[in-house]
Formats: structure tokens, sequence, C-alpha cells
């Protein structure tokens, strides 16, 4: 229940495969979710070996870390936005020939951009754990449960948004592509005003 809540939360990564779901369509919003979740497996292996590296990382690092994640969305969000403006035939690249790789490695940057979450991992799965039983077998069924509550969110707010794009389309297709990149904006803007914990 803990992280079906917290996945429902409108953070960084939801608004990635919110924009990514409205803009490139539901499998691209799919393909940002795994690189979401396969942040997340690095989380869940440092933080299970017990290398709170976290702590140990200076302030200004964890800065740097974090507005170049968020640097990086808001820059797709401006272009986005930017070649909504262009006239269909103008657009360099159509929805369909976009790599396959590169929703994936959007939702991994976003996701691995929040170096706090090495925290916040820290802190919940203690709660969890029953320390007279092995903790290896006890932090793999927390992940996978925790992979398959966040797929499934995050693959619904895919889908939603991928069919909210195609009621509106392709009457107001320029005005959906804003739409998308004003979400990206938005996700680097939250990435931007996270605070160490």
């Amino acid at each position: 229940m803990t992280e079906f809540f917290l996945c429902l939360s409108p953070g960084p990564s939801v608004l990635l495969v919110i924009s990514l779901g409205l803009t490139r369509g539901q499998m691209a919003g799919v393909l940002a979710t795994t690189g979401v979740l396969a942040a997340n497996s690095i989380y869940f292996a440092l933080s299970a070996t017990g290398l709170f590296a976290a702590h140990h990382v200076s302030s200004e690092a964890f800065l740097v870390i974090r507005l170049l994640g968020a640097a990086y969305l808001i820059w797709l969000g401006v272009r986005m936005i930017v070649r909504s403006f262009q006239p269909a035939g103008e657009k360099l690249i159509s929805p369909d020939l976009v790599s396959r790789a590169r929703p994936f490695w959007q939702g991994f940057v976003t996701q691995g951009a929040k170096p706090n979450l090495l925290i916040y991992f820290t802190a919940i799965l203690p709660q969890f754990i029953d320390p007279r039983f092995r903790l290896g077998s006890q932090v793999a069924v927390l992940a996978f449960s925790s992979f398959a509550i966040e797929f499934t969110v995050l693959s619904a707010y895919s889908a939603l948004s991928h069919r909210a794009g195609r009621t509106v389309a392709p009457r107001f297709h320029h005005l959906v592509e804003r739409i998308g990149g004003g979400f990206l904006i938005g996700a680097g803007a939250c990435l931007a005003i996270l605070r160490r914990q």
C-alpha cells in the first residue's frame, strides 16, 4: 500500500511517463517506465548491500546530479514545445522513427538523477525486513513487489495519457505537444526543487 500510494504521486517520473504517453504513444511511456525501474533496481541493490553512499555524497555533488537531470528534462520539454510550432511537413523527427531506446534512457536518467532515493530506500526498507531471516531473499521480494506495483501504475498513466492524446489528435496535435512539453518542464522543475533529506 505504501508503494502504491507513493507511485500515484505526480513526481518527475510520473510527469515524464504522462508526457511520453500523450505525445509519443503508450509504448514510449511503458519503455520509460522500464527505465525508471532499472534505476530503482540500482537503488535497491545499493541499499540492500549497506552501501549508503548518499550519506557521504557532498552537497555540491548531490546538487550537480540533481540539476543535470532537471536541465535534461527541461531541455526535452522546451524542444518539444518548439517543435510543436513547426508545420507538420517540417518536423525533423516522426514519433514512429524515434528510437525505442530513447524513452528507456529518459526514464532511467530521470529516476537516476534523484540520489535522495537511496536515502529513501535505506529509511523505508528496514521497516519491512525481519532480521531473523535472510536479507537477500527479503529484499528480492520487496524489490519485485515494488517493480510490479510501479510498473502497473506507471503503465496505467501511460495508457490513459495515450488515450487522451488520441482523443484530441490530430486536430489539437500541436496543443498536445505543448502540454507534453509542459509536463516535461514541470518534471524538471520538480526535480530541481527536491531537497536532500
